[in-house]
């Protein structure tokens, strides 16, 4: 049986894009593509149907991340199929919870930093979007540190289902 994660953050061009190819690639290395699949949404539909931010896959690109992408915004009846659902920041997780049909679906949302036992007390990814490059950077390194604790997680589920 497939375990499904969605990573979700405002427009699904910057944050959710870069998380989405980082776990695909700790999926893959982890013998795990067969059985885990990753996506991204947005909690908005303002760039529905276009790429990821330029400065998103030169990132990505430079980092060995490659990345194929339409921005798409998420819907409530998704809920049914994943089994987790990862909200960049604070903003997300309230947005992506009352979005959720069931008490069951709202507790599938968490925070991707709350997997990065290193992050501290700001669990924000925060957006590059209005920023520089660097602010790019920083979003990868974030993402990257919080996809070891998310695989960790993720693999424990996957074996458990297996049990």
């Amino acid at each position: 049986m497939t375990y499904r994660v969605c990573f979700v953050c405002t427009g699904n061009i910057c944050r959710s894009p870069m998380a989405e190819a980082v776990f695909r690639a700790r999926v893959a290395e982890a013998g795990l593509d067969g059985v885990v699949e990753v996506d991204s949404a947005g909690t908005g539909g303002w760039h529905e149907g276009e790429g990821a931010d330029p400065r998103t896959v030169s990132v990505l690109e430079e980092h060995g991340y490659p990345l194929a992408h339409t921005a798409r915004q998420f819907r409530s009846a998704w809920f049914d199929r994943l089994d987790l659902v990862i909200a960049l920041d604070a903003g997300h997780l309230k947005a992506l919870r009352r979005l959720a049909p069931t008490a069951e679906d709202a507790a599938k949302v968490r925070l991707l930093r709350s997997y990065d036992h290193g992050a501290g007390h700001d669990l924000d990814v925060p957006d590059p979007y209005y920023g520089g490059r660097d602010g790019f950077e920083e979003c990868l390194e974030m993402v990257e540190a919080a996809s070891e604790g998310l695989l960790a997680a993720v693999r424990d589920e996957v074996e458990g289902r297996a049990a």
